[in-house]
């Protein structure tokens, strides 16, 4: 028979009852906001569904958004932590333009919670433009800005229509030697953005539908493994127990590949700098950058026909700084090109692609605006020029980008306090070191603003670009998209 110690138990029920409130006090922090908040669960807020993977990130995001349907804000909990979603698109404005200083950052969630300007230590995914933070992200964003000028994509859009004309290629020897066109298009499209991002990003020429496994293709696999389980704690532990990953410089990244992936660059590096090779791609412009020759030209094409997804540079990207890039610094952001541009072009060009199929008479006209463009080019090859001239992709495209948004939701870090006012009555602070949220892919499908949301209705952006243009709430989530997003 197991005899209990009185004194033990009490001991132990006090202990358990103390955590317990010291937990649910966590949950007391939208009290005293006069907006109203998602009710949460203990320990895991309001994250529970994402956490044991019940519901996907985009299903999540439409839920907490609908919580409240007249809400201009809503407060709810990741795991223990409130955090503020915006649901109101004059606020959404305000608070990523006009106030933009107080919300200059991404959350900590790559930087083991530190919020310094040297929070990224030696990890690739720390130091990237993506998770660095205060002025050195003011001037990482300056140094590349030049870097995504016409200018500069011109001559890299010549290496990206060389990937396309391979492939295109290769499925038509497969049609002549009469075998099976038969694919899976999201692997398909993965090895064509493989192909271009090993090509622009670090100047490697693979063909990975010939070369089914080749070594740059099987490691972009690896980079990307964030789905397995044993990811679930580690995230749990970066988010939550901050101090214990910064003890141990815990990452995201295997050591192994992130030594791999330094080494390619450094090499191709060397290599170029004692061959004297010039090509224009991303280890040539980080070559710029550490040698400070990557500036700003003086003369730019006007990009107000350039397509609705194309924005005026702001003023961070214009302004200048004297700041020396270390090796690691410059091979991070080369590392978040890869990372960004592997896995969400080729969910975006997968869903795209599916559309095309289900929507015909869609498909039909692009592919006669493509074949109207081949015409014309007289046997040329399709210029960056070109391809802006093609209206009707663009619109397509975007309307993928609008129902399909590969980023489902933008986070920032609040800097300063900020005193939130929707000049309607509701103010209150939103305290340093809270995080902020835009639910992109929720607002996308809001029939208030998206009449009939879920048709993939190329339309909408036909009027938008003709008609209502920079006033029309479609801006704000697909500008600030842009903005946000680095």
């Amino acid at each position: 028979m197991v005899t209990v110690d009185l004194l033990t138990a009490l001991c132990v029920g006090t202990i358990v009852v103390l955590v317990y409130h010291y937990l649910v006090k966590k949950y007391h922090y939208f009290l005293s906001k006069p907006i109203p908040c998602v009710k949460p669960t203990i320990l895991v807020g309001n994250s529970g569904p994402l956490v044991f993977r019940t519901r996907d990130l985009a299903t999540h995001t439409k839920v907490m958004y609908n919580a409240f349907p007249e809400a201009k804000v809503v407060g709810m909990y990741d795991l223990t932590s409130p955090m503020y979603m915006l649901r109101d698109p004059d606020m959404i404005k305000k608070l990523a333009i006009k106030d933009f200083d107080h919300f200059t950052d991404h959350g900590p969630y790559l930087t083991n919670g530190r919020t310094d300007d040297n929070a990224g230590g030696d990890s690739l995914f720390g130091n990237s433009l993506f998770a660095m933070r205060g002025q050195k992200w003011r001037d990482m964003r300056a140094t590349l800005s030049p870097a995504f000028t016409g200018s500069r994509m011109r001559p890299i859009f010549e290496l990206v229509t060389k990937c396309g004309r391979s492939m295109a290629t290769f499925f038509k020897e497969e049609a002549r030697a009469g075998k099976k066109l038969e694919y899976e298009m999201k692997d398909t499209f993965q090895r064509y953005g493989n192909d271009v991002i090993a090509t622009v990003a670090f100047g490697i020429e693979v063909d990975s539908m010939r070369d089914y496994q080749n070594d740059f293709f099987e490691m972009a696999q690896k980079m990307l493994a964030f789905s397995s389980w044993k990811m679930v704690p580690l995230m749990v532990i970066m988010r939550v127990i901050a101090a214990l990953g910064q003890k141990t410089n815990m990452d995201f990244m295997d050591s192994k590949l992130s030594n791999h992936f330094k080494k390619m660059i450094s090499d191709n590096m060397k290599q170029r700098e004692e061959n004297n090779i010039v090509r224009n791609d991303m280890i040539n412009i980080l070559m710029e950058v550490r040698n400070g020759s990557l500036k700003h030209q003086q003369e730019e094409q006007d990009t107000k026909d350039a397509g609705f997804a194309t924005v005026e540079e702001s003023s961070v990207g214009r302004t200048t700084h004297t700041r020396k890039w270390t090796d690691n610094e410059l091979f991070a952001q080369c590392f978040l090109f890869f990372i960004a541009g592997f896995d969400t072009a080729s969910t975006l060009m997968s869903f795209l692609a599916y559309e095309l199929s289900v929507n015909p008479e869609i498909q039909e006209r692009l592919h006669g605006e493509i074949r109207q463009t081949e015409e014309s080019l007289e046997g040329k090859t399709l210029s960056y020029e070109d391809l802006q001239k093609m209206q009707y992709l663009d619109q397509v495209v975007s309307e993928a980008l609008r129902k399909w948004s590969p980023n489902m939701q933008l986070d920032r870090y609040c800097r300063k306090d900020y005193l939130y006012d929707d000049n309607a009555g509701t103010r209150f602070v939103i305290e340093q070191g809270r995080m902020v949220v835009i639910p992109v892919i929720a607002m996308h499908h809001d029939p208030k603003y998206f009449p009939d949301p879920e048709r993939f209705d190329f339309f909408f952006f036909f009027f938008l670009t003709e008609v209502f243009l920079l006033n029309s709430f479609i801006i704000i989530t697909f500008l600030i998209h842009v903005k946000w997003s680095a």
